[in-house]
C-alpha cells in the first residue's frame, strides 16, 4: 500500500545542510512537501531552506547535532508544533575518517559512532511516538553499500553502517509485529559526489579519493523520496552498490582478493592532494553548504536505480544472470594470477 503523497507529507531530514540531505530536501520541496531541515551548520541550513522554498516547498530549520539525544527530541517536537505531524523521518547525518583502525584515535571512533549510529537510534526513538499516534509513517535510514561489504581505511564508518543495517532490520520486525502501520526502509548508496569527502579527516597523508563509479546525489534523493511514498525494505542507490552486495554474497574471499589486488581499495581512496587538516567530526564544515562535491565531471546518474531498483520484478530477472556472469569472470581472473 502506498503512503501519503509527498505533497501531503511532512518530512524530516538530518544532515540536510549539504550532500544527500540537501539534495533530498530540495527535491522534496519541488514535490510540495513540508521539509524540516536539521544539521549543525545553521547558516548552511537557512541557505538550503531558501532553495527548498524557491522550489515550492515549505520549511522549518532546526539546528541539530544528532549525537545529542535532547537535540533530536527537540527536533521532533519542533516539527510537531510547526506542522502538526511527522510523515517521513530520514536519518541521514553521517561523518567518517580515513585511517586504519590502528591509527584512528579512540575519541574519533566514539564521535563517528555517536553521529552515525546513536544519531540514527535517537532519530528513530524521537519519531516513533508521533508516528504511532498517527497510526502511520515512514522511517528511512541511510546506510551504505558498506552496510553490506567492508573496505579498508574506513573501518569505523563501515562498523556504523553495518550496525544501522542490523538496527533497521530489528526495528522493522518489531513494528510489523505490532501492526503499527509504520514502514522502515534502508537506503544503500554507492560512491556519491558530495562534500562528505571534502570534509572528512584523513590520516593517510592525502585527502580522500573516490572509488569509481561516482554517482550524483540526485540518485540517492530519488530513492529516498520513492521510499517515502512506496513501502520498500531496502533500496540501492547506484548500480555498483548492488553488484558489490551480490558478489559479496557469492564469495567474500573473491571480493577480498579484488580489493587487495595491487592495493586497489587503498589507492582508490587516496587523492593526489596533500592533507590540509580539514575535519567536520567535532564542528561543522564552515560556509553555506552544497549538494554536490568536487567530482561532477566524473559523476553520473543511475539507470539501474531508476529503472530496476525501484521495480523489483525487473531487477530479479536481470541481476541474477548478471551476478553469475560477473562472478565467473572474476574467478577466471583470480585463477590466472
Amino acid at each position: 500500500m502506498a503512503q501519503r503523497p509527498l505533497n501531503r507529507q511532512t518530512i524530516v531530514i538530518t544532515g540536510a545542510s549539504s550532500g544527500i540531505g540537501r539534495e533530498t530536501a530540495v527535491e522534496a520541496g519541488k514535490r510540495g512537501a513540508n521539509v524540516v531541515l536539521a544539521a549543525r551548520n545553521e547558516e548552511a541550513l537557512r541557505e538550503a531552506a531558501q532553495e527548498v522554498e524557491a522550489s515550492g516547498g515549505r520549511t522549518l530549520v532546526v539546528p541539530t547535532d544528532v549525537a545529542e539525544q535532547q537535540q533530536v527530541e527537540r527536533l521532533a517536537q519542533a516539527t510537531i508544533e510547526h506542522f502538526g505531524r511527522i510523515d517521513t523521518w530520514v536519518n541521514n547525518a553521517a561523518v567518517s575518517e580515513y585511517a586504519t583502525i590502528e591509527q584512528i584515535p579512540a575519541a574519533d571512533v566514539e564521535r563517528i559512532l555517536q553521529v552515525n549510529l546513536l544519531g540514527t537510534i535517537y532519530g528513530v526513538k524521537a519519531a516513533l511516538p508521533h508516528m504511532k499516534r498517527q497510526g502511520e509513517g515512514t522511517i528511512i535510514n541511510v546506510g551504505s553499500v558498506l552496510s553490506e561489504r567492508a573496505v579498508p581505511l574506513q573501518g569505523i564508518y563501515v562498523e556504523s553502517k553495518h550496525a544501522i543495517k542490523g538496527l533497521t532490520e530489528a526495528l522493522r520486525m518489531e513494528l510489523d509485529h505490532e501492526k503499527s502501520g509504520i514502514q522502515v526502509t534502508l537506503i544503500k548508496p554507492a560512491t556519491i559526489n558530495t562534500p562528505y569527502y571534502t570534509s572528512a579527516p584523513s590520516r593517510t597523508g592525502v585527502r580522500p579519493g573516490l572509488v569509481p563509479p561516482i554517482y550524483e546525489p540526485g540518485v540517492v534523493a530519488e530513492a529516498i523520496l520513492f521510499a517515502a511514498e512506496h513501502p520498500r525494505r531496502d533500496l540501492f542507490a547506484g548500480g555498483m552498490g548492488k553488484m558489490m552486495a551480490l558478489l559479496e554474497n557469492i564469495s567474500p574471499k573473491l571480493m577480498d582478493w579484488y580489493m587487495l589486488q595491487n592495493g586497489r581499495l587503498f589507492e582508490q581512496q587516496k587523492s593526489d592532494q596533500p592533507d590540509d587538516g580539514r575535519s567536520n567530526l567535532f564542528a561543522p564544515a564552515p560556509g553555506k553548504g552544497r549538494s554536490r562535491g568536487d567530482w561532477s565531471a566524473q559523476a553520473r546518474g543511475s539507470l539501474y536505480t531508476r529503472y530496476l531498483e525501484l521495480h523489483p520484478n525487473r531487477k530479479r530477472l536481470i541481476l541474477g544472470a548478471l551476478a553469475l556472469s560477473t562472478a565467473a569472470l572474476l574467478a577466471g581472473r583470480a585463477r590466472r594470477t
